[in-house]
């Protein structure tokens, strides 16, 4: 599959398993290793399900997802997940307090959470009525690099900023 590629499809559930095999497809093509493409497959996830459930939910309509997936620069590989659903930052929602006892935590906020930990960067942008959620991860995690998996062993990166 020659990147960048783009695959659109219905924002339904039904969609899932053709998302996840089309970026599953291109993160493999560009050498990241089992681990890694595992770790992008459970950001991908969470986050197609939240657009699944959310994002046409209020406005009563049907609509689209549209991944692309691309050399950022010669460094990052970027996956760029939009739809034309309901605005949302997924900035706007607040850290979850994974210090507090299970009782003690607020319902939600884990899955973004994971998503933030997961990816090297996450950016969000609202353009022409449409969101755009670009996840980036970083080439040195690719297979064949020694370094590959550290950051994951070491805790993970805190949040970056958001780059809009």
């Amino acid at each position: 599959m020659a990147i960048p590629a783009t695959i659109t499809l219905p924002a339904k559930l039904d969609s899932l398993y053709d998302f996840m095999d089309f970026v599953s497809s291109c993160t493999r093509e560009q050498g990241f290793s089992n681990e890694r493409i595992g770790e992008i497959e459970l950001a991908l996830e969470e986050i197609l399900v939240n657009i699944f459930k959310y994002a046409y939910k209020d406005c009563g309509l049907n609509g689209d997802i549209e991944i692309t997936c691309k050399l950022a620069d010669a460094q990052s590989f970027a996956i760029e997940i939009v739809d034309s659903g309901i605005p949302f930052d997924i900035f706007s929602v607040r850290e979850p307090d994974v210090t507090a006892d299970i009782d003690e935590r607020q319902i939600g906020g884990l899955g973004i959470f994971f998503v933030k930990r997961l990816m090297d960067d996450v950016r969000y942008r609202r353009e022409e009525g449409r969101n755009k959620l670009t996840l980036i991860i970083y080439v040195v995690g690719r297979q064949g690099d020694a370094a590959a998996g550290c950051r994951k062993r070491s805790g993970g990166n805190p949040p970056r900023p958001a780059h809009r």
